[in-house]
């Protein structure tokens, strides 16, 4: 007897599958078998999902005891990727998360307020990013730990103020302990090799006075180890650009589905990594899908409507896709 799976079910589904912590995870599954239809075809689903539900409560139950034991400067991954604000004591790191998330880090004309990670959820059109405030990277502050969250991030904002005037010498002494922590950085389109961090130089504060000249000796200088962007946190300049270059810095692609004489759903993306396919699309969507694909329909903004596509057909950011099983 086939499923007849409801919209609702489907949404759920993917919530499940795009979650990034076993708390949003949990409550996908319980969405999951409140919107199953009930009938004798769903049994199996029915009982798969409330074993599934019954260990991600018991695992829940546990790292409720094992939370009391984590460090403090633990970060539970969310959204699309995590991009870490890396700089100097008081270069603007908080401004720049205040403006970019939802996030009220405390912010103060003096160095060494943020002593421990703060995130908050960056927004790029449709795509929630998490950006994480950290610590100044100094020799009297930087600790193991943060280098480790620098390492481990999928990209880096190495902030710079434009309003410092030592921000050249502020600026080597925080590159200095990032290579001599074994911390790489690399510009964005290098690729994620092994042990590097894609990175950027945000130029902040460029509202101040003397900030258009300080800019144009940095870029002089740094300009051709890492892009520079300039930035005003207070007077939201470049940081529509700011999120875009965070979301490149991921190198992901936004996948939108199709039904069959449907419209598109142009709501909620699946997301895949750069160089990703058709088929790796349909393995996201469903498991099922992935084993019983045989052909898709993809249209691309200005370039393809409705073309044919096999399984191992790569996608693009943007691209619709219509999976026939």
């Amino acid at each position: 007897m086939p499923a007849n799976l409801t919209p609702e079910y489907l949404a759920a589904d993917r919530k499940f599958k795009e979650a990034t912590t076993p708390e949003a995870k949990l409550a996908a599954l319980e969405e999951m078998l409140a919107t199953i239809p009930k009938h004798k075809g769903t049994e199996k689903m029915q009982a798969d999902l409330k074993r599934r539900i019954a260990k991600f409560r018991t695992e829940a139950q546990r790292r409720k005891g094992a939370a009391r034991a984590r460090p403090f400067y633990h970060v539970e991954r969310e959204g699309a990727g995590q991009i870490v604000l890396v700089g100097a004591p008081n270069a603007g790191k908080s401004s720049l998360l205040a403006a970019l998330t939802n996030a009220q880090p405390e912010i103060a004309p003096y160095p060494f307020v943020t002593r421990v990670p703060q995130a908050g959820m960056a927004a790029f059109e449709d795509v929630q990013i998490q950006l994480v405030d950290l610590p100044p990277v100094s020799p009297e502050s930087a600790e193991g730990w943060l280098y480790a969250i620098i390492r481990g991030a999928d990209g880096a904002l190495v902030v710079a103020d434009l309003a410092d005037g030592d921000v050249l010498a502020s600026t080597e002494q925080v590159l200095e302990l990032l290579e001599g922590a074994n911390v790489r950085l690399v510009p964005p389109d290098a690729g994620r090799a092994p042990g590097a961090v894609p990175a950027v130089f945000v130029a902040a504060k460029l509202d101040t006075p003397g900030a258009a000249e300080a800019l144009a000796v940095f870029r002089e200088v740094y300009g051709g180890r890492l892009p520079v962007l300039p930035v005003s946190a207070e007077q939201d300049v470049n940081l529509a650009e700011l999120r875009r270059t965070m979301y490149e810095m991921l190198r992901l692609v936004r996948v939108y589905s199709k039904k069959p004489g449907k419209k598109p759903d142009l709501e909620v993306p699946y997301i895949l990594r750069r160089g990703a396919t058709v088929l790796d699309a349909a393995a996201v969507v469903h498991k099922d899908f992935a084993e019983r694909l045989r052909y898709a329909r993809l249209w691309r903004k200005g370039e393809i409507e409705g073309l044919m596509v096999g399984r191992d057909h790569p996608l693009q950011d943007g691209d619709v896709l219509e999976l026939h099983v």
